[in-house]
């Protein structure tokens, strides 16, 4: 009986090492990693408020971005708080 016992649990080990390492093989999803360089857009601060918003959605004057048209139409935020 002992003899029994001891053979499925080799077996039952065998079976768990061999089965994980058959698994191991197959092509699971791509690894995460960071996006390629064509996926990114660059950041612009708002030149009224500051805020940082992707180039794409910013409105544009001159060589200066806005995050709104109001904010353009006000212009650049003067110095001081």
């Amino acid at each position: 009986m002992k003899f029994v016992i001891l053979l499925i649990a080799v077996l039952l080990l065998l079976w768990m090492l061999f089965g994980r390492s058959r698994r191991g093989d197959r092509a699971g999803p791509p690894p995460r990693g960071t996006p390629p360089a064509a996926q990114t857009e660059g950041m612009v601060a708002c030149a009224h408020c500051g805020v940082h918003l992707p180039r794409s959605e910013a409105v544009h004057a001159g060589a200066l971005s806005y995050c709104s048209p109001a904010h353009r139409e006000a212009g650049p935020r003067s110095g001081g708080p």
